[in-house]
């Protein structure tokens, strides 16, 4: 009975971080009314920091009403690979020689195309990054895109629904351009190995769709950003000249970080070489984005400890539902908790239809960009272009709103 009852308390919690995502805004602006704990609101109002406070509150009342030694074991049953990779290729991937490389590239190619370099530039971040991501991981290809499109469209002259429109256009494209392998997208991840999709099925299956979709909003919003951006080109940074041998060296990096991305001992001794080497050569780097990639971090590890005890009451739901319905469902039920999380529930249901596992796939990826939580490198993408929004505050309604339309155009395809 004292199980039952703490999986009611464990889904109340997770509700109550799912609010709290929603008005971190709201908490951190009552700091300007108290500002004695200004900072104590502050604090509470980074998205970032939700769900890991909610797992800490989660563990604290497990300890309580289930003991401390269950608490403790339910923490160390928890598999923490993916929190720990976004976090060591969020600082790799954002390190100048590969930020500047990939820049300086995206710039050649924007220059020899007819369309006013900007808009060229804006739409490749938007369109040829997230795609990319089906090789070097979402969260890489999150970082790569935030990081070049947050002094081009993330700005005060670009109107703020615009601003909102883009990010749920990046994150939307990021959900669903790392669908053309097998390892890059993490709902594709949880269940390739249990259903045998390999990176042959995911080109034939979801490629297309997912490509076609990924244009045709990257084309939109640029269209509707051209007369916004005249100017940044001017402003914008050109690339810096970065030394052949230092670029390779930390590409080596990301695809050893990348090659290695399920075996967390291999990738973290790469980061610790990878941070050596940075040091013997500062005079080639920017600071390293290690509090951002630690902030998003503790999200996710918060979100694997929350929801792990979400089960009990969401595998039913997702195993009764026929596959059209279960496409819609699973996109809706993206918005409020993981598409990872769901895909994995929907793994272990003995019996699932080759309509229903796609059905599930595709409507987990088509949520994606819907909230910060709905995919993992969501939170890399908030904690980079924050300060591109009024009160350096992403609010929850607003990529809501943005990234409506994106889902909608992605839904269309993968329903094809």
């Amino acid at each position: 009975m004292a199980q039952q009852d703490f999986q009611i308390v464990a889904a109340v919690l997770f509700a109550l971080a799912v609010l709290h995502t929603f008005a971190a805004k709201s908490v951190e602006a009552l700091g300007d009314r108290l500002p004695r704990h200004a900072g104590l609101f502050h604090l509470l109002g980074e998205v970032e920091v939700v769900f890991g406070l909610w797992a800490m509150v989660l563990m604290l009342a497990m300890a309580f009403m289930v003991g401390g030694d269950a608490a403790i074991d339910y923490a160390e049953s928890r598999q923490y690979t993916e929190p720990l990779f976004v976090f060591v290729v969020m600082v790799v991937a954002a390190s100048k020689p590969i930020l500047e490389t990939v820049r300086a590239a995206i710039a050649m190619l924007a220059r020899a195309l007819p369309p006013r370099t900007v808009l060229v530039q804006v739409w490749l971040c938007l369109a040829a990054v997230p795609l990319l991501g089906s090789l070097i991981t979402e969260p890489a290809a999150m970082t790569l895109a935030a990081l070049m499109l947050a002094p081009i469209v993330f700005r005060s002259e670009v109107p703020e629904k615009l601003r909102y429109a883009a990010l749920g256009v990046l994150f939307v494209n990021i959900s669903i351009g790392g669908t053309l392998t097998s390892y890059a997208a993490p709902p594709v991840l949880m269940v390739a190995s249990a259903w045998n999709w390999d990176t042959t099925f995911m080109l034939e299956t979801f490629g297309w769709r997912s490509a076609a979709a990924v244009v045709v909003n990257a084309s939109a919003i640029t269209a509707l950003l051209n007369r916004h951006l005249l100017d940044a080109a001017d402003d914008a940074p050109p690339p810096a000249a970065m030394p052949v041998g230092v670029a390779v060296v930390h590409f080596a990096f990301l695809a050893g970080v990348v090659l290695f991305a399920h075996h967390p001992v291999i990738f973290l001794g790469l980061f610790l070489f990878f941070l050596g080497y940075a040091q013997a050569y500062a005079r080639h780097q920017n600071p390293l984005i290690v509090k951002e990639a630690l902030l998003v971090g503790f999200f996710l590890a918060g979100l694997v400890v929350l929801g792990g005890m979400q089960q009990w009451w969401l595998q039913p739901l997702v195993s009764g539902m026929k596959p059209d319905l279960l496409f819609f469902g699973a996109l809706g039920l993206t918005a409020i908790t993981d598409n990872a999380a769901l895909t994995y529930l929907g793994s272990l249901i003995v019996g699932l239809s080759d309509e229903a596992k796609y059905a599930l796939v595709a409507g987990a990826v088509a949520g994606g960009g819907l909230t910060v939580i709905a995919n993992a490198p969501n939170p890399a993408g908030v904690s980079l272009l924050r300060s591109g929004f009024s009160d350096d505050s992403i609010r929850a309604g607003g990529l809501l709103l943005g990234a409506l339309p994106p889902t909608l155009v992605a839904a269309i395809f993968l329903l094809l």
